[in-house]
């Protein structure tokens, strides 16, 4: 088992269950101390590659993913992963995108739809989640 992230690293939200996820904007330099085990970049292209495991979800800025089954099938793995990894969600600038796909986990994480929004906009960045249809997604969203 890899040693997870520390609550008080930068960029780090914990979710209700435990589960601790780093986010940040990819248009920043990567945060001193540790390196993910995996990471899910949310970019309209694919991104520059990672010494650690990551997947890209094709999702162009201000947008929604591509293909919603893949954004369910990784955001999952996610979620999953980070039970015991040191996982990473990325976008450009780390809040539309990446505060989307914050929502989507804390639903997976059993958040009520309704409450996930202000969750991460509490949690993690005031400003996330920028558009109405990323808000729409977002409350919307149900894990598989």
């Amino acid at each position: 088992m890899a040693e997870l992230w520390y609550p008080s690293d930068v960029g780090v939200l914990r979710l209700p269950s435990g589960r601790l996820i780093r986010v940040r904007g990819l248009s920043r330099a990567l945060p001193l101390g540790s390196v993910p085990t995996f990471a899910v970049y949310l970019l309209g292209k694919s991104p520059p590659g990672t010494p650690w495991e990551s997947r890209w979800l094709r999702w162009p800025d201000f947008w929604l993913p591509s293909d919603r089954l893949q954004a369910k099938d990784i955001l999952a793995e996610a979620w999953n992963r980070a039970w015991n990894e040191r996982v990473e969600i990325a976008c450009g600038d780390g809040r539309g995108r990446t505060g989307t796909a914050l929502a989507c986990l804390a639903v997976i994480d059993g958040v009520p739809a309704d409450q996930v929004v202000s969750f991460v906009r509490r949690h993690y960045d005031a400003r996330a989640v920028e558009t109405p249809w990323q808000r729409r997604y977002a409350e919307r969203f149900t894990p598989q």
